[in-house]
C-alpha cells in the first residue's frame, strides 16, 4: 500500500519579468526541481495577465516544501506563499481531505 504524500498549495506572485519569461522550458525546470526535491506536481494554474499563480504539489514534508518554495522563486522571479493542505476526521473517524480556505 502507497503511503500519499501531504499536499500543499503554492500561491505564487509573478514579476513583470516573470510573466514574460513564462515557457514550456521554465514549467518543466519547475517540475524537475519539484522531482529532486521527492515531489510531484498535482496541478497548476496561472493567470498571467494578474500575476497569480497556483500550484497544487505532493512533497514528502514541510522542510521540501520550504526548499521547493524558495528555488523557484530565486530562479523564475516568483513570490510564493507555500501552505499545506488542511485535513479533517469525519464523524466515522476516517480522515478526510478538504480544499484549503484561506
Amino acid at each position: 500500500m502507497e503511503i500519499a504524500m501531504p499536499i500543499y498549495l503554492m500561491l505564487g506572485t509573478l514579476t513583470q519579468a516573470a510573466r514574460k519569461a513564462v515557457s514550456a522550458k521554465s514549467t518543466e525546470d519547475a517540475m524537475a526541481f519539484t522531482k529532486k526535491h521527492g515531489g510531484e506536481f498535482k496541478v497548476c494554474s496561472a493567470r498571467l495577465s494578474e500575476g497569480a499563480l497556483l500550484a497544487t504539489l505532493g512533497l514528502p514534508d514541510a522542510e521540501r516544501a520550504i526548499q521547493v518554495s524558495v528555488g523557484p522563486s530565486r530562479l523564475l522571479d516568483i513570490s510564493f506563499g507555500t501552505h499545506p493542505r488542511s485535513a479533517s476526521t469525519s464523524p466515522t473517524g476516517s480522515r478526510q481531505s478538504r480544499p484549503w480556505a484561506g
